[in-house]
């Protein structure tokens, strides 16, 4: 039995291997995607144009306006003379933020009263709007507290009120808060989706296509070896995938591993065994290579979409929430995040991995029943 199932994948990574076109596409474009999407789905924003409108013209507001532009945040395009040419700018959409620093802020501050800033944003996109705002209430903030140390003794700072209520936050295993850390580990589990669907479905029918199938169905080979020796070479390289695209996130992306390689793999393993799985239906339903493509393609952007991938599925509605659950992508994407970013083990991350497995392994027994249907 061995002997045929591994002479049948001998085969199988021999026919798939030969050409050029199917080599580049299992090595090369599962690479080519993870650059392209890593760098490109991000929710950072940096580079914003920002004008500037300085009336007080004094130390203090040119080094709060050196705080905006030494951030790497905003970049300072403009300095308009008055307000209504500030407002212009805005309105032209030539910037998206608009500071501007009345007459009396050194004086103010001098004085110990309140000084006052208005920072104007451009909320047409909703997000730079919001993740500006939050840029420059930081830089203030930080403006502030920096003025306020200065201005006070040692023995002023003891003696200050312990009343007040300092807020300190800290974010948890992203300190930065980069969203490439959060993007990459998912776009990793998106393309070995793409992949070992693809590569499952169109090679099965591609032997039905080229007429082989019907020569190797008169051969000794069991329908059982046939499966497996059709779809272990694809398991195969969609690890050796799975190793490619994590090096390039690790040295190429600087994403740290903090969790086990090896839970990662097994984690991997059960994902595998509902894509391929999925990928072995479409091959029973599907007469052509085109109609596979079309019907993986069918499956993949959904899966993708209600993956919590893009968008988190708490804010979807209720039956979309349901219909997650049957996503093998929507487990995949939390053990992997999880044990790239927060290293966690398999006594938090059983749920997922219990999930994924009888998901895998009703979906893979289902596809293999049918597969040996249409065989006899």
């Amino acid at each position: 039995m061995w002997e045929r199932i591994y002479r049948m994948m001998i085969k199988e990574f021999i026919q798939v291997l030969r050409d050029p076109r199917m080599r580049f596409l299992i090595f090369v474009t599962p690479v080519v995607q993870l650059i392209v999407f890593g760098f490109a789905v991000t929710t950072d924003v940096e580079h914003i144009k920002t004008a500037i409108l300085d009336m007080d013209r004094s130390a203090e507001s040119r080094a709060l306006a050196d705080q905006f532009t030494s951030s790497g945040y905003f970049d300072v395009i403009a300095r308009p003379e008055t307000p209504d040419a500030l407002g212009e700018l805005l309105d032209r959409t030539i910037v998206v933020a608009a500071i501007q620093i009345d007459r009396g802020f050194a004086d103010d501050l001098a004085t110990g009263r309140q000084a006052e800033i208005q920072v104007l944003i451009d909320g047409t996109d909703s997000n730079t709007g919001t993740v500006a705002m939050d840029y420059a209430q930081r830089i203030t903030g930080a403006f502030s507290r920096k003025r306020l140390d200065a201005s006070m003794t040692q023995q002023e700072q003891a003696a200050a009120p312990s009343g007040l209520v300092e807020l300190r936050s800290r974010a948890w295993y992203n300190p930065d808060l980069k969203s490439r850390y959060y993007n990459v580990p998912g776009v990793v589990a998106v393309v070995l989706l793409m992949t070992s669907l693809l590569l499952t479905s169109m090679a099965v029918v591609r032997e039905r296509e080229i007429g082989t199938m019907e020569q190797l169905m008169v051969t000794p080979i069991r329908p059982l070896e046939l499966i497996l020796g059709k779809t272990l070479p694809f398991v195969v390289i969609s690890y050796v995938d799975l190793v490619v695209v994590m090096l390039v996130a690790v040295h190429g992306f600087d994403i740290p591993i903090q969790g086990s390689g090896i839970l990662l793999a097994f984690g991997a393993g059960l994902y595998l065994m509902s894509t391929i799985g999925v990928g072995l239906f479409i091959s029973t339903v599907s007469r052509t290579q085109q109609q596979a493509l079309m019907s993986s393609f069918f499956f993949f952007l959904p899966a993708t979409l209600l993956s919590g991938f893009m968008f988190p599925i708490e804010n979807m509605p209720d039956l979309a929430q349901w219909i997650t659950y049957v996503n093998p992508l929507r487990y995949f994407l939390v053990i992997i995040r999880d044990v790239f970013l927060k290293g966690s083990g398999l006594d938090l991350l059983w749920p997922q991995f219990l999930a994924q497995g009888m998901l895998g392994t009703l979906v893979l027994a289902f596809s293999v029943m049918r597969f040996r249907k249409r065989i006899d």
